[in-house]
């Protein structure tokens, strides 16, 4: 989607100019993969119109290929905006009958999603329309891309369920359950489906995927397939906005499970990406040096525990 933001602290009311720039859970996920070294593709649908032109020029321009979206001639890109405040960031969804809604199953036949490793979505997709919710599920449950680990984050955005609230947690729970690795809130898990904790998210969801919880300030959890569990803390960090670090959160841990890390070090990639996200208002940040990254995954486990990132 096209992001527009205030450039500072100011709730959106009172703004007089905003930033415009681009942002997206998966092409956000897609973007920091690339900045963590790997190699990393787009599909989706933008509208031929100059806010599509600067979503393909954004993603190009950070290295992610982009040659297989589709540019729909009679539907318009889709816009949200950012509300800073008191409480937060809000953000406020303009995407009703945008070029991504027409998304639909067609979109499993595309060779990119053959030749990859890991296939990422997002129950953003799914919340979008009836088509889109087809295509995430014939992709998530049914296989239609056999090849690929499929990655699911919840990404439960209440806004877009609002046509079909009911619908949000029974079929966020059936593509949680039928995907390969799930990352999910521990705070949106519990509103989803009553689950308090990290354990009772694994014992709601089962023993199938890999399952990644997250629990913003405390830490995050991730259970294998053989019910073993593993708990990183999350280290200090300065907040600034908290959009988008799910998205980097989910992009490191897939780029250490690309790099045939332990699913700790999966934890720390993934805490360290967040970090630099948290600290700007930008839903698509500078990541640190992999030197740094590096000497951050090689504490011991005092020494991460102390660790302050600025």
């Amino acid at each position: 989607m096209a992001v527009l933001s205030p450039p500072d602290a100011r709730p959106l009311v009172h703004q007089r100019a905003l930033a415009l720039s681009v942002g997206g859970a998966e092409s956000n996920v897609a973007c920091a993969l690339v900045a963590l070294g790997h190699s990393a593709g787009w599909l989706g649908r933008v509208g031929d119109d100059p806010l599509g032109r600067r979503v393909l020029e954004d993603l190009t321009s950070r290295g992610v290929d982009v040659s297989a979206v589709e540019t729909d001639p009679g539907r318009p890109t889709g816009v949200y905006f950012k509300d800073t405040g008191p409480d937060g960031t809000g953000t406020y969804y303009y995407r009703r009958d945008s070029a991504a809604t027409a998304m639909n199953p067609g979109l499993a036949s595309l060779p990119m999603l053959h030749r990859a490793r890991v296939l990422h979505l997002s129950g953003i997709t799914a919340a979008l329309s009836d088509s889109c919710a087809d295509l995430v599920t014939h992709l998530v449950t049914r296989r239609a891309v056999p090849g690929p680990v499929i990655s699911f984050d919840v990404n439960h955005r209440p806004a877009l369920w609002r046509h079909r609230p009911a619908d949000a947690a029974p079929v966020l729970r059936d593509l949680a359950r039928g995907a390969d690795l799930v990352f999910v809130g521990r705070d949106e898990a519990e509103t989803l489906w009553g689950t308090r904790t990290a354990r009772e998210v694994r014992d709601f969801l089962g023993p199938g995927p890999v399952l990644v919880v997250k629990d913003a300030g405390h830490g995050a959890t991730v259970y294998g397939t053989g019910g073993e569990e593993t708990f990183v803390p999350t280290p200090a960090t300065r907040v600034v906005e908290r959009v988008g670090a799910g998205d980097a959160f989910a992009a490191g841990y897939l780029a250490a499970l690309l790099e045939g890390r332990t699913p700790a070090s999966g934890l720390r990639l993934g805490h360290l990406a967040a970090a630099a996200t948290l600290g700007t208002r930008e839903d698509v940040p500078t990541v640190l040096t992999r030197d740094t990254l590096d000497r951050h995954l090689a504490l011991d486990d005092a020494a991460w525990s102390a660790l302050h990132l600025t």
